[in-house]
């Protein structure tokens, strides 16, 4: 299938940031944490990322200007559109039926007009009925137009008054509770964040947990894919749940400060006796990046700083742990990786974060959308893996995989 024109275009501009930066696709995409092979994906259209926060740090690492990430911004928006159009094309048959309704309703439109010939049926007293009853007609369907109009728009417009001067500060702040909701203060955050929550370990190994027979679950998606065919199953993070928080400070100069990440459980439950399905049959990536883990089955789950291990070399190198406080700027955005793993639990919880800049302190709750994150226990549960040759799941034991 040729590639989108748009898509072409927004796998351009990448590949030429790449090619600007000079640095190979292992190096950036420890970076960014993904692996140097999606990252070859997006250059060359063979993908589109799902959201543009990975496209946005590529693009400050590249050392992209304001309006540059502004065009790449707008190029990965046409190609997203063209991604989400070719996963899920509108049936063009049934916009050709709309032909049918011209011939069909064309005569009964006129229908209206018999009642109008109802005046006739008082010729009788010609002269006079027809002169009273011409009024009549006109006023009943023109006279009402105009002052209805007229009295829409005054209703309109007062409303619109009473907005703007019975409540001008909520007008303002109207951005405000995008960003500050999570926070305690009722100023605008002095950053900006957002999150990836489905992301796969090495860009190509997850588990998720699903309430279908094998026979009604579609094929693995690609990872850029793997949010909408998430929700189209209502599928839950099996085993463990990857969550990228991407922080940007809104000054080049005034630093915020962030101190802690603290993990909330809301709720514990049975594991979910639903199967499992993986979207690999094993695939090991060259870089994994340092992360901070949470075990979800501790009465207290802790977000632990963990090493990252890069062995795209000829040895195997760590990338050490940063432990808080971090410290974001506009030019020097941040990147939290968390892992969080169950084995005994149906868990969903969210994070907090602390953070302080300018005399000012919070905490901004990261959620899922507005929805706690939700991960399940997967042991004992039957497993899948997708045979791409006969098109089918299959156990584990027909696959020769194993654990």
């Amino acid at each position: 299938m040729p590639k989108d024109a748009a898509v072409e275009e927004f796998a351009g501009l990448v590949c030429a940031l790449k090619a600007r930066d000079g640095r190979s696709y292992e190096a950036l995409g420890r970076r960014l944490s993904v692996s140097a092979s999606t990252l070859h994906r997006y250059c060359s259209g063979a993908t589109v990322p799902e959201e543009f926060a990975v496209v946005d740090r590529l693009a400050l690492l590249c050392g992209a200007d304001e309006e540059e990430r502004r065009a790449l911004e707008a190029a990965w928006t046409e190609a997203d559109r063209a991604r989400r159009r070719a996963a899920s094309p509108t049936p063009v048959p049934a916009l050709s039926a709309t032909p049918e309704p011209g011939p069909g309703p064309a005569p009964d439109a006129p229908a209206p007009d018999p009642p109008a010939a109802d005046p006739p049926a008082a010729d009788p007293s010609a002269p006079d009925p027809p002169a009273p009853e011409a009024p009549r007609a006109r006023p009943r369907r023109g006279a009402p137009a105009p002052l209805l109009v007229a009295a829409a728009v005054a209703l309109v417009v007062l409303a619109l008054a009473a907005i703007l001067l019975g409540h001008p500060t909520r007008t303002a702040s109207a951005p405000a509770p995008a960003s500050t909701a999570p926070g305690r203060t009722a100023a605008p955050l002095p950053f900006t964040w957002s999150i990836g929550s489905q992301l796969w370990e090495g860009g190509c190994g997850h588990t998720y947990l699903v309430d279908r027979a094998p026979r009604a679950v579609a094929p693995p998606p690609v990872a850029a894919d793997s949010g909408a065919w998430a929700g189209t199953h209502g599928a839950v993070h099996g085993g463990e749940a990857l969550v990228r928080i991407t922080l940007q400070g809104r000054s080049p100069s005034d630093a915020v400060i962030l101190h802690a990440l603290h993990v909330r459980v809301v709720d514990r439950a049975a594991p979910l006796p639903w199967n499992a399905y993986r979207m690999d049959n094993g695939c090991g990536g060259a870089v994994t990046p340092r992360h901070f883990a949470v075990d979800l089955d501790r009465p207290r789950p802790l977000a632990r700083p963990v090493d990252g291990l890069d062995a795209s070399g000829a040895e195997v190198r760590k990338i050490p742990a940063v432990s808080f406080p971090y410290k974001v700027t506009s030019s020097d955005p941040e990147e939290l990786l968390v892992s969080a793993r169950t084995a005994g639990c149906d868990c969903r919880w969210y994070l907090e974060l602390e953070w302080s800049a300018g005399g000012r302190t919070g905490t901004v709750r990261i959620t899922d959308g507005g929805k706690p994150f939700r991960t399940s226990g997967t042991k004992g549960r039957p497993a899948y893996v997708h045979d791409s040759a006969e098109g089918r799941w299959i156990t584990d034991s027909d696959s020769g995989q194993t654990g």
